[in-house]
């Protein structure tokens, strides 16, 4: 789909995230179809990381991210300017991917328990290679903690944001936050030794 192929002007760059979202907003709701390619664009790849988070299957996240961008184009119009537009948007792909993987939530169990951990050789990794296998790391968590994970340490978003995305209470995402990164650091252990603690 050519929504995932557009380039921002320097314009477009220097503009906060809130109010570079608001204006492509304004945009798009007065018929710039350019303006969609834009937001597209900017919000695909963390979308699609939070996709992958829960499904753990790369493939069926992109066919997801496809129907969250169907979701948004269609419900644009709805959008208040209250909160950020990232808040709205994760509340649309976390809820997607969550109603995709209880469609499916059979064949996911035995795929995530027999995935094996590849043997990393520790004195050759970069930082792309640090980032790759934290990726796998947070692949292999239960779906709710890698979701919590990514919002939270990846995308630095508030308790309080994570809420409205996910819909869990304050005591389940502190409980999942804690749980999770214990098990991360279990897995990053297991790929790259424990030097990379200070990675998350």
């Amino acid at each position: 789909m050519d929504w995932y192929w557009h380039t921002l002007s320097e314009s477009d760059l220097k503009n906060s995230p809130v109010q570079r979202d608001y204006e492509l907003i304004r945009k798009i709701n007065d018929g710039d179809a350019s303006a969609f390619r834009q937001l597209v664009y900017v919000h695909k790849d963390v979308s699609l990381s939070l996709a992958i988070s829960i499904l753990k299957d790369h493939n069926l996240a992109e066919d997801v991210l496809q129907d969250v961008f169907v979701k948004v184009y269609h419900k644009i119009h709805t959008f208040k300017f209250k909160s950020s537009f990232t808040t709205w948007l994760y509340r649309i792909v976390v809820n997607t991917s969550y109603n995709e993987l209880k469609k499916r939530k059979s064949t996911f169990a035995l795929d995530e328990q027999t995935a094996e951990i590849p043997i990393v050789d520790k004195s050759s990794i970069d930082e792309a290679d640090q980032k790759k296998y934290i990726n796998l790391a947070l692949e292999r968590l239960r779906p709710d903690e890698s979701l919590l994970l990514r919002l939270f340490y990846l995308s630095e978003l508030k308790i309080k944001e994570i809420e409205k995305i996910t819909g869990f209470k304050t005591s389940k995402i502190k409980v999942d936050l804690h749980r999770g990164r214990e098990n991360m650091l279990f897995e990053l252990k297991q790929l790259l030794g424990p030097d990379l603690k200070h990675l998350l």
